[in-house]
């Protein structure tokens, strides 16, 4: 069995997780909701598998890199740390209805980086650092937590609108009070921030060594700028202005979809120095 298969029985997994946690929040069966929970730790183990697979490989071959040298590897890693980060998130909180909101976008992620080229290819010198694994790791564990504040914010307004319209009313009788998702939002844009910001640092530093600049304006650099204002606008109208609520829901949604532009959307529409082949 090669890495490609561990990727695909990974797919595969996740797919089924998210049905059963969708099935779970539409038929509160709870045991839908504990076998959803046991087919996300199993896609997690079998993906974390595959990215170590993939990583001895690139030694094997003489490229000797962490697995985030090109499109394909990077979508694939950013699809585990948004697993990571939930599967956190689901172990504190002990609530298993935020899988529904958030595996889809794990199952989405991996799905697409499928359709990508999966060979393993060697760095450019620009890359051939340490500072590749630090930058990377901390960006994409942030974008994780972003993921889940994003599904989170969706939860809200879902509960919130059915709160509007039928007082105390529960759609499927298992999504949290709208105060409770409003601060566990809150909670993951807290621990996204500081992550986004820190890989922010750490880019710059690296561009120094391999560039001579610590800022170039090269549009991923620009996006992530605008990303990083994004939610560090949410912060502050949050704990400056007061804002709670559909107003922050909406601003993390926001936030998200910047980070999937900055992902996705500059790399397949710009060219710059953080372009993926």
């Amino acid at each position: 069995m090669s890495f490609s298969h561990l990727f695909g029985a990974t797919i595969v997994i996740y797919l089924f997780t998210s049905i059963a946690y969708i099935g779970y929040a539409a038929l509160r069966a709870n045991p839908l909701g504990k076998g959803a929970s046991l087919l996300a730790y199993l896609g997690f183990l079998v993906q974390t598998a595959a990215i170590i697979w993939r990583t001895v490989s690139s030694y094997h071959l003489g490229m000797g890199h962490a697995p985030f040298s090109n499109l394909y590897e990077s979508m694939t890693f950013f699809s585990w740390c948004i697993v990571l980060v939930y599967l956190i998130f689901e172990g504190q909180v002990r609530k298993r209805i935020f899988g529904a909101f958030v595996m889809p976008l794990a199952l989405l992620t991996s799905a697409y980086a499928a359709l990508l080229d999966s060979g393993i290819e060697p760095l450019i010198p620009a890359l051939k650092s340490n500072w590749l694994l630090i930058h990377v790791s901390v960006s994409f564990l942030g974008y994780g937590a972003f993921a889940l504040s994003c599904g989170i914010s969706i939860m809200y307004l879902i509960r919130a609108k059915s709160e509007g319209a039928k007082g105390n009313a529960n759609p499927g009788g298992i999504i949290p009070d709208s105060r409770i998702l409003d601060e566990y939002n809150y909670k993951a844009v807290a621990i996204g921030f500081p992550l986004l910001t820190l890989g922010i640092l750490t880019g710059a530093v690296w561009a120094h060594y391999a560039w001579g600049s610590y800022w170039s304006w090269d549009p991923k650099e620009t996006w992530s700028l605008i990303v990083w204002l994004i939610y560090a606008g949410f912060l502050h109208a949050r704990i400056v202005g007061g804002w709670r609520g559909k107003r922050t829901a909406i601003i993390s949604i926001i936030g998200f979809l910047g980070v999937i532009f900055l992902y996705l959307g500059v790399n397949l529409l710009f060219s710059g120095l953080h372009s993926y082949n």
